[in-house]
């Protein structure tokens, strides 16, 4: 298993204004509370849902978070996975919890407490003891893409606001006519998917990159 720890730093959180619209950088350190986590890269599964007689097939990222800082904090992670071919897939969306209790048996011997999503978000008490394993699931994607990025937030407290350079005051502010744009300090890691498009939907992924970003 390859795993990556990512370690926290944890302050208040810390909340910034600019005048310009563009995506900020994210700092090296985390100017808020930051939990630590380790994940398995994206792994498949078949599942035979309800109803049906063949297997579908879905891609997930488990993963545990532990709370080392100096507060209890609210977990509430929103994990997305965007190809190169510019699909988004938001974790969750369209899962049966038949393939959350396949996960769970898959991984029953190495994992017994794991949690499905939606058990693991809420307050999370510091300390190891406290850490919850839990588990992103996506539906398969674009068989044209030969690459990904996993997008994870709600490990960090670090939100920028960028003022919008294109508001217009004299129309109601809407999503379309934002005043700001908030930006949160996420994790993205970015995978290639080797071969060419007869074979990716066997191929394992290659981790390329993992950063702190800010989105």
């Amino acid at each position: 298993m390859r795993t990556v720890v990512v370690l926290l730093c944890a302050l208040v959180v810390g909340v910034v204004t600019r005048p310009v619209a563009g995506a900020p950088e994210a700092d090296l350190i985390s100017s808020s509370w930051q939990l630590d986590v380790e994940f398995h890269d994206p792994q498949r599964i078949s599942v035979v849902l309800p109803g049906d007689t063949e297997p579908t097939m879905y891609w997930y990222v488990l993963y545990r978070v532990t709370n080392n800082s100096r507060q209890e904090v609210g977990f509430y992670p929103s994990v997305e996975l965007v190809t190169d071919t510019l699909e988004t897939v938001r974790a969750g969306d369209m899962i049966s919890p038949r393939v959350y209790d396949a996960i769970a048996a898959r991984h029953n011997k190495e994992y017994p407490f794991f949690s499905p999503p939606s058990k693991a978000s809420g307050p999370l008490l510091q300390g190891r003891e406290n850490a919850r394993t839990t588990v992103a699931v996506f539906r398969m994607f674009d068989s044209e893409a030969s690459s990904f990025t996993v997008y994870f937030s709600g490990l960090s407290g670090d939100i920028e606001r960028v003022g919008n350079p294109t508001f217009r005051p004299d129309e109601k502010e809407s999503e379309q006519n934002a005043r700001v744009f908030l930006f949160r300090r996420t994790l993205a890691v970015r995978y290639d998917l080797p071969g060419d498009v007869t074979t990716r939907a066997r191929a394992v992924p290659v981790r390329r990159s993992r950063e702190w970003v800010m989105r």
